[in-house]
């Protein structure tokens, strides 16, 4: 087995999922998003959000995991942030922006996605760094 720390990528994990909360809450973009996704109130109220936040925790768990295997052992402040950026914004909003372009969908849902996965990689990496 690689050698990373378990408490970082908790941490990481923990600090994505909150991340996705405040950026999805009504405080930042829950409304923009539901209009952009096409999300109803009805689809909202009748979800299974239980199984909704338990498997986001677990996938942004997988994120942390192999984002952490990625940067290797003991990364550096500005490899941890720096390549956390680069991940979020080159692969993983460029990605969601090819699906965008394809499917036809808004430039504002793309910056709300796009924006939220730049900030978690960044903040993902920034932990794994800063944690031992």
């Amino acid at each position: 087995m690689p050698e990373i720390s378990v408490v970082a990528v908790f941490a990481a994990a923990i600090a994505s999922f909150a991340l996705g909360g405040l950026w999805y809450s009504p405080v930042l973009f829950a409304k923009a998003w539901q209009r952009e996704a096409g999300v109803t109130d009805d689809q909202l109220r009748n979800a299974n959000m239980g199984r909704i936040f338990g498997l986001t925790f677990l996938l942004c768990l997988l994120a942390s995991f192999v984002f952490a295997l990625f940067l290797g052992p003991h990364p550096t402040l500005v490899l941890g942030v720096g390549a956390g950026f680069a991940a979020g914004l080159c692969w993983v909003a460029a990605s969601f922006g090819i699906n965008y372009l394809f499917e036809r969908r808004s430039l504002r849902l793309f910056l709300i996605n796009g924006g939220y996965h730049t900030l978690q990689f960044t903040l993902i990496g920034l932990v794994l760094a800063a944690l031992p």
